[in-house]
Protein backbone atom coordinates (compact mmCIF):
# COMPACT_ATOMS: atom_id res chain seq x y z
CA UNK A 1 0.00 0.00 0.00
CA UNK A 2 2.77 2.39 0.94
CA UNK A 3 4.61 1.66 -2.32
CA UNK A 4 1.48 2.40 -4.34
CA UNK A 5 1.02 5.74 -2.57
CA UNK A 6 4.66 6.65 -3.23
CA UNK A 7 4.27 5.77 -6.90
CA UNK A 8 1.12 7.90 -7.17
CA UNK A 9 2.90 10.82 -5.50
CA UNK A 10 5.81 10.56 -7.95
CA UNK A 11 3.43 10.53 -10.92
CA UNK A 12 1.55 13.59 -9.63
CA UNK A 13 4.76 15.53 -9.00
CA UNK A 14 6.10 14.60 -12.44
CA UNK A 15 2.86 15.64 -14.15
CA UNK A 16 2.76 19.00 -12.38
CA UNK A 17 6.42 19.64 -13.16
CA UNK A 18 5.81 18.90 -16.85
CA UNK A 19 2.80 21.24 -16.93
CA UNK A 20 4.90 24.05 -15.47
CA UNK A 21 7.74 23.58 -17.96
CA UNK A 22 5.61 23.16 -21.07
CA UNK A 23 6.73 25.68 -23.69
CA UNK A 24 4.33 28.48 -24.58
CA UNK A 25 2.02 27.85 -27.53
CA UNK A 26 2.66 29.36 -30.95
CA UNK A 27 -0.36 31.59 -30.43
CA UNK A 28 0.99 32.85 -27.09
CA UNK A 29 4.41 33.52 -28.62
CA UNK A 30 2.84 35.46 -31.49
CA UNK A 31 0.82 37.53 -29.02
CA UNK A 32 3.92 38.24 -26.92
CA UNK A 33 5.77 39.36 -30.06
CA UNK A 34 2.75 41.47 -31.10
CA UNK A 35 2.76 39.99 -34.60
CA UNK A 36 0.07 40.87 -37.13
CA UNK A 37 -0.67 40.41 -40.82
CA UNK A 38 1.90 38.63 -42.97
CA UNK A 39 4.38 38.35 -40.12
CA UNK A 40 1.77 36.55 -37.99
CA UNK A 41 0.82 34.22 -40.84
CA UNK A 42 4.44 33.36 -41.58
CA UNK A 43 5.30 32.82 -37.91
CA UNK A 44 2.27 30.60 -37.28
CA UNK A 45 2.95 28.50 -40.39
CA UNK A 46 6.60 27.92 -39.41
CA UNK A 47 5.70 27.25 -35.79
CA UNK A 48 3.05 24.69 -36.80
CA UNK A 49 5.50 22.99 -39.18
CA UNK A 50 8.14 22.81 -36.45
CA UNK A 51 5.58 21.46 -33.97
CA UNK A 52 4.46 18.79 -36.45
CA UNK A 53 8.06 17.62 -36.86
CA UNK A 54 8.61 17.42 -33.10
CA UNK A 55 5.28 15.66 -32.52
CA UNK A 56 5.95 13.19 -35.33
CA UNK A 57 9.34 12.36 -33.82
CA UNK A 58 7.73 11.95 -30.42
CA UNK A 59 5.10 9.58 -31.86
CA UNK A 60 7.85 7.54 -33.51
CA UNK A 61 9.80 7.40 -30.23
CA UNK A 62 6.65 6.08 -28.55
CA UNK A 63 6.40 3.46 -31.31
CA UNK A 64 2.93 4.60 -32.36
CA UNK A 65 1.57 3.54 -35.77
CA UNK A 66 -1.56 4.04 -37.84
CA UNK A 67 -4.54 5.73 -36.21
CA UNK A 68 -2.82 6.01 -32.83
CA UNK A 69 0.08 7.94 -34.39
CA UNK A 70 -2.28 10.17 -36.38
CA UNK A 71 -4.40 10.93 -33.33
CA UNK A 72 -1.39 11.59 -31.11
CA UNK A 73 0.27 13.84 -33.67
CA UNK A 74 -2.92 15.81 -34.35
CA UNK A 75 -3.50 16.49 -30.63
CA UNK A 76 0.16 17.27 -30.03
CA UNK A 77 0.24 19.83 -32.86
CA UNK A 78 -3.07 21.37 -31.74
CA UNK A 79 -1.74 21.75 -28.20
CA UNK A 80 1.54 23.24 -29.43
CA UNK A 81 -0.14 25.73 -31.76
CA UNK A 82 -2.78 26.71 -29.22
CA UNK A 83 -5.89 26.73 -31.38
Amino acid sequence: MRTALMAMAIVLVSASAWAQTAPPTCKAQATDKKLAGAALTSFMKKCETDAAAVCDTSATDKKLNGAAKTSFTKKCVTDAVGN
